[in-house]
């Protein structure tokens, strides 16, 4: 029982901690800023938009061979804003910020 419940709160844990993602990724999408801040975000979308077409073509051969897999939306958005943070710090790192 004990194993049980500290998996439960370590799921918990985690989902918060990819509500929060999704919600800072929105925000650093919306917030205006700088050139370089901008090119920073614009090189970081780019990045996690050929990451989720690549993931999509995945999931169509996916679907192709099994047809009863079905992926969350809200793991792909958690998987999206994952992405998008790894590239955000990656450009950040590379061109101040």
């Amino acid at each position: 029982m004990g194993d049980m419940s500290v998996f439960i709160v370590l799921f918990l844990i985690f989902t918060v901690f990819l509500i929060v993602l999704d919600i800072a990724m929105v925000v650093s999408l919306v917030k205006p800023g700088d050139e370089r801040k901008q090119m920073i975000v614009w090189k970081a979308s780019a990045g996690t938009l050929i990451g989720v077409v690549g993931v999509m073509f995945i999931d169509i051969f996916k679907s192709i061979a099994a047809p009863d897999s079905i992926v969350s939306p809200f793991s792909r958005l958690g998987g999206t804003a994952i992405v998008y943070f790894v590239f955000l710090m990656y450009y950040k790192r590379k061109y101040g910020g």
